[in-house]
């Protein structure tokens, strides 16, 4: 039942989306555009453009990255049993900034840096990988250690990138890049992201019970015949390709991955069973009806990091203050 009202409310934040914005539609305008665009009665041509090259791909493009982000935070605090980890742990939205702020230094186009943000996001988890396996340590503590280390490299490249940067170019792009928007999302961003971020959620939904192994410790879950190691690759490669596509398409967007599966587990409980589906949609509307009020809030946009942040860190205290027991 709650799983129903969820769904429902999320549709009703995907509608509601698109009647909002510079150009004010309403539901039964907004009906009558799809049902022009697909039947051809004439919709009108300026509002058919609003909604399919503009707000459309947005409104997906919002869900796609809140369930994303949301849903890695999840596996990751199931998986390392800490209640404060988020998809960046092992470096992924690090190396993505570090990645797109590249591409923009040297001029590139939207699309190369799109590209260098996913790459670079995925060789800063790589490169965290490796480092825990050459420490020989806890492998949960050391890959939290290493991602430490990896993010805190990438980050200073990107401040060594920032303080190159052409103050009156270059500078303000990758400042406003760094904050997160999705103001410039188009069909082709949106679809050049679904592919790997769908290749990382069919694992996880996929593996999401043995997360409740984990939870019993290290020895319990090999004695139930669970291969830790196997699991813990899985769960790190899977987010990892959900992170840094979603941070490739909307810059750093903060505090969803933290804050969403802590809402999702005071409502549900802490069966991942239910847990990452409940979490895949609470991230999406979370995330879309922070948009709106980026898009809406004033006469510029305000980015969605500043946004995410200033709602996150009071709503954070408040569920966390009420759910801390279940992690003791």
């Amino acid at each position: 039942m709650k799983k129903f009202i969820l769904v429902l409310f999320l549709i009703a934040a995907f509608l509601f989306s698109f009647a909002i914005g510079r150009y004010a539609i309403s539901l039964p305008q907004l009906w009558s555009i799809l049902y022009g665009h697909y039947f051809g009665s004439g919709a009108e041509t300026n509002l058919e453009t609003v909604v399919f090259n503009i707000r459309l791909p947005r409104i997906f493009a919002a869900m796609l990255v809140g369930a994303a982000l949301s849903t890695a935070g999840a596996a990751y605090q199931g998986m390392f049993k800490n209640p404060l980890v988020s998809p960046d742990i092992l470096g992924a939205s690090a190396g993505a900034g570090f990645g797109a702020c590249l591409a923009i230094y040297y001029s590139q186009s939207g699309f190369v840096i799109q590209v260098s943000a996913f790459l670079f996001g995925l060789v800063a988890v790589l490169l965290a990988y490796l480092i825990n396996i050459k420490l020989d340590y806890d492998p949960t503590v050391g890959l939290v250690l290493s991602g430490i280390m990896i993010s805190t490299l990438f980050s200073s490249g990107t401040g060594a990138l920032k303080y190159f940067a052409d103050a009156n170019d270059k500078l303000p792009a990758i400042t406003f890049w760094l904050m997160g928007s999705l103001s410039s999302v188009d069909k082709g961003d949106l679809f050049s992201a679904m592919i790997p971020i769908t290749l990382g959620f069919i694992p996880l939904f996929l593996v999401r019970w043995r997360l409740n192994v984990l939870a019993f410790g290290e020895d319990e879950a090999r004695t139930l015949g669970i291969n830790t190691n196997r699991l813990r690759l899985i769960v790190v490669i899977s987010s990892t390709l959900v992170t840094a596509a979603s941070v490739s398409i909307s810059g750093m967007v903060g505090w969803i991955g933290l804050v969403i599966p802590h809402l999702a587990r005071a409502i549900v409980g802490p069966n991942y069973r239910t847990l990452l589906p409940v979490t895949f949609i609470l991230g999406a509307t979370y995330l879309l009806l922070v948009d709106d009020l980026a898009r809406c809030l004033g006469s510029v946009e305000v980015p969605l990091g500043i946004l995410t942040s200033l709602i996150g860190v009071p709503f954070f205290i408040l569920i966390f203050k009420n759910n801390v027991r279940g992690w003791k």
